[in-house]
């Protein structure tokens, strides 16, 4: 009886976790789409949209970097709960186009999967909520602990950084980021917020 059980125990367990996982990622894919359409509307009306009527957060930019066919639609604030939805604007820190350094924030296996194959030159494309566009040019990537990153978000450059767990193979979650520096382009559109110097 033990003998039959046992592996039964085994199976049951390792289709639960694969269904936790794959839900996981079903999840994720289902909220990009819904969260275009509330970044659609939010673009068209200059009104922020929920993307389902509970959300707590809404979309506030699109990140694309089209040599990769990379996009993704991303979320105010960086919460655990914002974060499986979608990419997270890092609080406090400014908007893409501002002066000082821009972060987002997402998880290595689904909206920021494609940062390990970002190259220095890639162009990354950021859109935000108003409808301006901006263009950085990655620069370098660098692994960081987590409280440690260096990042001064008040620097007078015009920067970008997108930041995920490290390493992107890893199962369980450690200490270490993975960010990659960008630094804007001529933005597409200027606005008095956006003026390079």
């Amino acid at each position: 009886m033990i003998r039959i059980a046992s592996p039964l125990v085994l199976l049951t367990a390792g289709l639960l976790l694969f269904g936790q996982g794959a839900y996981i990622h079903v999840k994720a894919v289902i909220a990009q789409i819904l969260l275009r359409h509330a970044f659609a509307q939010t673009v068209a009306t200059g009104h922020d949209v929920k993307p389902w009527s509970w959300a707590d957060t809404w979309p506030i930019a699109r990140i694309e970097i089209k040599r990769l066919h990379a996009d993704t639609i991303v979320l105010a604030g960086s919460s655990g709960q914002a974060l499986a939805f979608g990419p997270g604007h890092v609080e406090l820190t400014p908007d893409a186009g501002e002066r000082g350094v821009a972060v987002y924030s997402a998880h290595r296996d689904t909206h920021f999967r494609f940062l390990k194959d970002v190259i220095a030159g890639d162009q990354i494309d950021v859109t935000r909520k108003d409808g301006q566009t901006f263009h950085y040019r990655a620069d370098g990537s660098s692994v960081v602990r987590f409280d440690a990153s260096g990042i001064d978000p008040f620097s007078n450059n015009y920067e970008l950084v997108l930041t995920t767990c490290w390493p992107f193979d890893a199962i369980t979650s450690g200490p270490d980021r993975y960010v990659l520096h960008a630094t804007m382009l001529r933005p597409t559109q200027t606005s008095s917020d956006a003026q390079l110097p």
